[in-house]
């Protein structure tokens, strides 16, 4: 390792910055060793009948098969954990799925992804990598696949993530062409001179089952074993819980008796003679409602158990082998220090657990939901269609190590003017005692180009991630002035806007978790006065048109005479409300105004977008159902990670889409106020409003599919109006849905008036 490290450095010497990009494999799947689909379904079940996965279009749809229901189709399909799937010949509709899971990432970096792949015909998609469900914990990318009757190789990237374990959604929507999934394999965008790892195993007794447990986690009271419950958890690092054994009378917040976890048994080993195991002798679960098949999963459990809770951000690698009696696959979660004590629902991914042992090797990073967990947690009843007779599970050889970390305060800063990107946090500065507080300076006085006009402070150091997982955010407006103290608390990758370019000195009173801060050298930037609030009253009416709601034939036409989902989106109308200036990631602002429908019970969902139809993210300011009468709609709207004011994703403007029902119906919106927030001003008060008092220019509308957005009230004949003004006509595209997309875009697009094929 020390031989590469050091040939990659004299490389970036002698090449330049353009040599120093890594990429590190950090996921990999291959699609024909599955003999069905691995994922989560999502209402469509990409089918695995030549070798591959294969998507065989929105011709399709699937329903999942039920004990007492008829067949009602010709094609079963089987998923990997066996649960079968009816499939209908007619037309389904939009749909998605997942190709990845379980993806180990760091904050705010890039990836790669490169699938081998191949199309019945050219489609052009978005897959979605994601690191939640909520508002803004994911992004999208556009994927292009060739049509091509030989797999080739299709890339593309995501910078900024948001999260340390994400997923990819497939999103081919109405598309019918069969899409043919060979493998697929992710790289993280490595820096250059990356400080050197060390691993520190937290498991350091029997994690080879090959000694005894200590005699006092053996004791019971009153026949329970109660060690689950104590302070010396982490002696033990396996536990069991089985249905029937170690039951314990009702306790605080139970309502009936249960069983109860206890050190897990250790046995020998069938399949190698002298070695030792830990087994589970899971009880076999009786039948049960479907609303209680949550519950059941973890009726039967085990535990990797470390020795102390882990912060945000902090990366953990875990080794072991595992094998069972029949073949079934087992979900995993996250628990705090006693066994059983639930944390987060996402643990370590789904096993597929076979009668021959498979070795698990994994790095996975804390989030925020995680943060404060000990243990793994595998429940062993999570297949039902596998996982709920009795059973034997087999684990043996833990390891779970660490990353080693500086602990303290650490600072580092960048000029944000000129870069959006912090590459040395491996040397963050540390900050030192002065006058009973804690100080530390960042830049070099005489050397304008160490000027830092943003900064990240974190606890931990020596590691991107660990480093932007335990950053500290402090409360109001950061204002040159050591004796202006604000207080803070510990969030997520806070990068902290100073009021001017230059040395700064922060200040960190530990007894009270408080912050100030002071420029010794530089230039401040002229500081906001406080304004009112603006309202701009304009009455802005999208008459939208009937959506396509009928069921598409083979060849993307509709048919007639039938109800369905249709060609038609939800995006067909569209209302843009766009700020005056393109607003940054992480900036806090309000968005108030009223708004009615001809249509009562219409609804629209929200995207983050550039100029009006320049499509960045699916989640914005949250969905709205329309009434007849006048409702006010107010959000507090921090714009998400996705829309960092990179290239490409300048966001402007909040998208909604009204065509979200089949009915024409006009909406209309007024009274309007977007406004940046600050709890320290008065009420009223605003350091900027993001649109003027008066004015059209930031309201777009878009009537109808295959129509593009143009400012209300002014002529809205088509494509010229929008997109041919002559000093911007050769400076933006359009996709053939007429959506404005960034130059980076593949498929057909307009240009200038013009199509063009963009490979």
């Amino acid at each position: 390792m020390k031989k590469l490290f050091t040939l990659v450095a004299l490389l970036a010497m002698v090449l330049g910055a353009s040599a120093q990009t890594q990429w590190e494999e950090v996921y990999s799947i291959d699609y024909t060793t599955y003999q069905g689909f691995p994922f989560y379904v999502m209402g469509y079940v990409p089918e695995f009948d030549g070798g591959y996965m294969t998507d065989h279009g929105a011709s399709y749809r699937y329903a999942e098969v039920k004990d007492d229901a008829e067949e009602t189709s010709d094609v079963i399909v089987t998923t990997q954990s066996g649960a079968k799937y009816y499939r209908w010949t007619e037309g389904g509709g939009w749909h998605q799925y997942f190709i990845a899971d379980n993806i180990t990432t760091v904050i705010d970096e890039t990836y790669k992804v490169v699938a081998k792949v191949k199309a019945s015909e050219a489609v052009t998609f978005n897959v979605n990598m994601g690191w939640g469900w909520g508002e803004g914990q994911s992004m999208g990318a556009s994927v292009s696949i060739p049509q091509s009757d030989e797999f080739v190789e299709v890339e593309w990237e995501y910078s900024g993530i948001g999260g340390s374990s994400c997923n990819l959604v497939a999103q081919p929507g109405g598309a019918t062409a069969t899409i043919d999934w060979q493998s697929l394999k992710v790289y993280h965008k490595m820096k250059a001179n990356q400080r050197p790892k060390e691993w520190i195993e937290a498991i350091t007794s029997n994690a080879d089952a090959e000694s005894a447990w200590p005699a006092w986690s053996l004791e019971e009271t009153d026949g329970v074993n109660i060690n689950w419950r104590g302070d010396r958890t982490g002696e033990i690092c396996a536990w069991a819980l089985t249905m029937g054994r170690n039951f314990q009378p009702s306790v605080i917040n139970d309502d009936s008796d249960r069983a109860r976890p206890f050190p897990a048994d250790i046995v020998a080993d069938e399949t190698k003679e002298g070695n030792h195991v830990f087994v589970v002798d899971a009880a076999q679960v009786a039948p049960v409602s479907d609303d209680d098949a949550a519950s059941v999963a973890w009726a039967n459990q085990f535990w990797i158990q470390s020795n102390q809770g882990w912060k945000s951000g902090t990366q953990i690698k875990l080794h072991f082998r595992y094998r069972a009696d029949h073949a079934c696959t087992v979900g995993t979660q996250i628990h705090k220090q006693h066994p059983s004590d639930y944390l987060h629902w996402e643990g370590i991914g789904t096993l597929n657990f076979t009668e021959s042992w498979t070795e698990f090797d994994k790095t996975i990073t804390f989030s925020d939901a995680q943060a404060g967990g000990w243990s793994v947690a595998f429940n062993l009843n999570s297949d039902e269609a596998n996982g709920r007779t009795a059973n034997k599970f087999y684990f043996d050889d833990f390891s779970w190590q660490y990353l080693k970390l500086d602990e303290g305060f650490f600072v580092s800063g960048i000029n944000a003017t000129t870069t959006t990107s912090y590459d040395n946090l491996d040397n963050a500065i540390q900050f030192v005692e002065e006058d009973g507080n804690l100080v530390a300076t960042v830049g070099e006085k005489g050397n304008n180009a160490t000027y830092v006009d943003q900064i990240m402070v974190s606890t931990v150091r020596g590691d991107d991630a660990a480093f932007k997982g335990a950053t500290l955010k402090p409360n109001g407006k950061i204002k040159n002035d050591p004796e202006e103290w604000l207080d803070y608390a510990p969030s997520t990758n806070a990068k902290l806007d100073l009021p001017g370019l230059g040395v700064w000195k922060v200040y960190i009173d530990t007894k009270y978790n408080a912050m100030a801060f002071q420029m010794l050298e530089g230039k401040e930037y002229e500081e906001a006065e406080p304004v009112a609030i603006v309202t701009n009253a304009t009455n802005v009416v999208v008459k939208g048109q009937e959506r396509d709601w009928k069921p598409a034939k083979d060849d993307g036409t509709p048919q007639d005479g039938e109800e369905g989902i249709g060609t038609g989106q939800p995006w067909d109308n569209q209302f843009f409300l766009i700020a005056n200036r393109v607003v940054k990631a992480g900036e806090a602002t309000v968005v108030k105004f009223k708004y009615k429908a001809s249509v009562a019970g219409a609804t629209s969902g929200t995207q983050c977008q550039g100029e009006p139809g320049a499509y960045i993210h699916w989640a914005a300011i949250g969905s709205i159902t329309f009434g007849e009468d006048w409702q006010d709609f107010e959000k507090d709207f921090t714009i998400p990670a996705e829309c960092d004011g990179s290239e490409g994703k300048q966001f402007k403007s909040i998208a909604f889409n009204l065509a979200e029902i089949k009915a024409a119906c006009n909406y209309e919106f007024k009274d309007f106020q977007w406004y940046l927030s600050d709890p320290n001003l008065a009420e009223g008060m605003t350091y900027e409003n993001l649109i003027d008092a008066e004015g059209t220019k930031f309201f777009y509308v878009k009537e109808g599919a295959g129509t593009n957005p143009y400012e209300f009230g002014t002529d809205p004949s088509g494509i010229n109006s929008v997109i041919n003004d002559a000093k911007n006509a050769s400076a933006v595209t359009y996709n053939i849905a007429g959506q404005r997309v960034s130059k980076d875009y593949k498929g057909l697009v307009i240009k200038e008036g013009k199509k063009y094929v963009v490979k």
